[in-house]
This record gives structure tokens, sequence and C-alpha cells, in this order.
């Protein structure tokens, strides 16, 4: 079973903050899995699915970004789990906007939900890094954090959200290279290669 955890803050005011790029990633595993219904639970809002035969729930916590061990914390409790069945989406400043990075472990990088939920079951819990880009000055880093995407930016994120839903099957299975992998060939696809056609009759 896996846990696939979305930060973000609840509320539509919040709702195309770059901030909440994890909670957009799990509406669309939700969406393009056919998870069931959303529901109130744990402190957030869960959502019941299977990825490649595994039981999976995503779990979007409503306590707000600073808080989010919380309700990580109750829902890996209540189903027995360890801090290595938990997956969390979350925004990146130093990550590019668009890229993306899976890690186990680590320290928080000046990030108040993953600092939360470290405090809540440890350090040892999967992160799925969403690069959202950094402003480039320290003082303009909480306006572009909480501030919405562009429409521009449709022309990554869309792709990017995605690419992440169509690969979380692998998630499930514990292929995160994999997974990461095949999110970077679907948004940096290979140019196709050339045919050799002078291969007979002695050619070389």
């Amino acid at each position: 079973m896996i846990l696939l955890v979305g930060l973000g803050n609840p509320g539509e005011k919040y709702a195309r903050n770059r901030h909440n790029i994890g909670f957009m990633a799990a509406d669309e595993i939700v969406r393009r899995h056919s998870f069931s219904p959303p529901r109130a639970r744990f402190q957030g809002i869960v959502s019941e699915g299977t990825l490649d035969g595994e039981k999976a729930i995503v779990l979007k916590p409503t306590t707000y970004m600073n808080e989010s061990g919380r309700a990580v914390g109750e829902a890996m409790r209540f189903y027995k789990l360890t801090p290595a069945d938990i997956v969390v989406f979350y925004d990146e400043l130093d990550l590019e906007a668009g890229k993306l990075r899976i890690k186990t472990g680590g320290g928080a990088a000046g990030h108040n939900g993953i600092r939360s939920i470290a405090a809540h079951i440890g350090s040892e819990f999967r992160r799925v890094r969403l690069g959202i880009g950094h402003p480039g000055v320290k003082e303009r880093v909480l306006g572009h954090v909480l501030g919405d995407f562009a429409k521009a930016d449709a022309a990554w994120l869309e792709p990017l959200l995605d690419a992440i839903a169509d690969a979380a099957p692998l998630l499930a299975t514990g292929k995160d290279a994999t997974f990461a992998n095949k999110v970077h060939l679907a948004l940096n696809p290979e140019p196709e290669k050339k045919t050799k056609t002078k291969e007979k009759d002695g050619d070389s």
C-alpha cells in the first residue's frame, strides 16, 4: 500500500498558487486513475484507488502547509505504514520550472510543509520535488511562491501534471528512478533516430 500526499493550502484563494502544485499533482492522479470521490478524513481530503495492483491513498492535508505533518502522521498510523510507504509531492524553488526530482530522506531546505512532516514521522519518506523556479532575489520569494501560476505557465505545468499521473503506478511498486525517468522522457522526447536504409546487398 502507498500513501501519496500532495502539499498545498486549502481554499479557493490558494488554488492556483505555485505553492499548491502538490495539490494539483494529487488531483491529476485521482482523476487519471479514477480514484474514489474525495472525502474528509485525517485532517485532510482523501481519495482511494489502485495503482499497478497496489492499494493507493491520495491525501491532501487541509491543515494549511505549515501543519501538514499532522494529517500525514494520522494517516500513516491508521494504515500502519512506514515512512518509506509515503510519497510527498511539493513545490521546489531551487528547481527550474517544470523539472522534477525524487529522493528519499534529507532536510527540509526551508520548506515548511516538509519540515512539519519530518517532525511528525521522521525524515525518511519519499519526496517528489516539483520545480517552480526562483524569482531571482530573496525579497521576491514569498510573493512568487504564494502567487498564482501565470497563463503562460500552462505550457509546462499541464504536461508535467499529465506525465506525473501517467507514471504514478511506478511509485506504487517502488520504481522511483523509473518514474522520474518516464516523466523526464515524456517532457523531453528523444528525437527519432533515422533508420539505416543501406544494410542490404553487402552495404555497411
